[in-house]
């Protein structure tokens, strides 16, 4: 259940209206508590600031009536901008990138506090009274001793959002073309993929691999797509309820759809338990990111074969791609491959993962952009390049061998896409290669 409430709370504030729908409730708030300071006479301080000068009704209601119509106006603008960045974006790096696009804080933040200004001077523009209205009630004929009303303290507040606008409004500008540069795109993958696998397998320095299954009866899903979440925790009390052990089949972003195995449970019956095993297993339309570190992978992977496509031929963007992936094998090499998902000795957890071996990871990313690498004479070198900078520190030797298979696949695959000159250099270069490791 924590698992599923951690899961709830990121995906909640991922969506592009949760952030504009609590700053605007906040918005509220804070509008309602400023009119009533303003009504209890808690703003009487201000006139003995000299600085201040009392704003008369009219002039209130027009500065709070611009203020609204040119905040809803900005956010309109706000918007839009973002959503023909995220057109953009998508169209060239890959429709699978608008999820971190619309995720992305500053565009959510940015849009929050221009919708949250707009309800504050909307709802404090409903309190100013003018010179010829009359009082609703006695407190309000009371409440100032001059014609009309005019809520000095919240006026203050509004002034202060308005510059805070102007400041938002000059980081979006600056934030949008920034966000979608293709470096920047490729670092924040990288960036997020580094710590998914450090929080995936906190071990280093180990180079266990993962544990294997132990069998037994099948539970099969009851539903069709993506495995989003898996209640590791909720598993392990079920397990340990019934003195069973789970093989799970599957991982997080695997696609299943009817009688697809999720599990094998050996130890007790699985009529007994699957209905409370399935609800362990939240199935959605996308993959997310969250415990799936090969989404991040897919993603770097997706762009730089793109970049590599004969429509854009942009190795350089490939090669951006081909770094981090070569950062992120690094790391999964140095660390113990076997996951904890029960907070203790990995042996002993009654929950065993899918194993994702070493071998698995360097075939997702390396070998899955390998052949789009191999047409491309610089591509190709750089490949080449990375494989040895992963493989270097590496202190275990099947591991290393692992990318030194990949470097050999890449030299053959490359036999069938180049030729001349740009053959004879990479080949020369893997021959360096082969004597480093030889």
């Amino acid at each position: 259940m924590t698992a599923e409430i951690r899961f709830f709370w990121a995906r909640l504030n991922a969506n592009y209206w949760f952030y504009p729908a609590l700053f605007s409730i906040l918005a509220a708030i804070l509008a309602f508590a400023m009119v009533w300071l303003d009504r209890s006479g808690f703003a009487e301080f201000l006139n003995d600031v000299s600085w201040v000068i009392p704003a008369r009704p009219k002039g209130a209601a027009d500065m709070l009536t611009v203020m609204a119509g040119s905040m809803i106006g900005v956010a309109s603008t706000v918007f839009s901008i973002t959503i023909a960045a995220v057109a953009y974006a998508s169209g060239n790096y890959g429709p699978r990138l608008l999820t971190n696009f619309m995720e992305d804080r500053g565009n959510q933040l940015s849009l929050a506090t221009f919708i949250g200004s707009f309800v504050y001077s909307l709802l404090v523009l409903r309190a100013v009274r003018a010179e010829d209205e009359t009082p609703a009630t006695i407190s309000d004929a009371t409440t100032t001793a001059l014609p009309g009303f005019t809520p000095q303290l919240s006026l203050l507040v509004a002034y202060v959002l308005l510059g805070l606008c102007v400041a938002v409004l000059v980081f979006f500008l600056n934030h949008i073309p920034s966000s979608i540069r293709i470096n920047k795109v490729l670092e924040g993958i990288g960036g997020r993929l580094l710590q998914a696998i450090r929080e995936t397998y906190p071990v280093e320095d180990q180079f266990a691999d993962a544990r294997q299954p132990e069998g037994g009866d099948p539970i099969t899903a009851w539903g069709t797509g993506y495995v989003q979440l898996i209640d590791f925790e909720d598993l392990e009390k079920i397990a340990r309820e019934c003195g069973c052990t789970f093989s799970l089949v599957v991982r997080t972003g695997d696609f299943v759809h009817r009688e697809m195995e999720l599990m094998c449970i050996k130890g007790c019956k699985p009529e007994k338990i699957e209905d409370r095993v399935r609800d362990c297993f939240t199935l959605g339309a996308t993959r997310t990111p969250e415990q799936d570190p090969q989404f991040l992978i897919d993603e770097l992977v997706e762009i730089g074969l793109r970049a590599l496509s004969p429509g854009i031929n942009d190795p350089f963007t490939a090669i951006t791609a081909l770094h981090w992936l070569g950062a992120a094998t690094a790391e999964v090499g140095r660390r113990d491959l076997r996951k904890d998902v029960c907070g203790e000795d990995a042996e002993h957890c009654p929950v065993i993962p899918a194993p994702d071996g070493f071998d698995h990871y360097v075939k997702r990313g390396f070998g899955a952009i390998r052949s789009a690498v191999a047409t491309s004479p610089i591509a190709s070198e750089v490949m080449l390049d990375t494989l040895a900078n992963a493989a270097t520190p590496l202190k275990h030797e099947g591991r290393q061998a692992s990318l030194m298979d990949e470097a050999d696949k890449l030299a053959e695959q490359v036999k069938l896409s180049l030729v001349g000159p740009d053959l004879e250099r990479f080949e020369q270069h893997h021959r360096e290669f082969n004597r480093t490791f030889w």
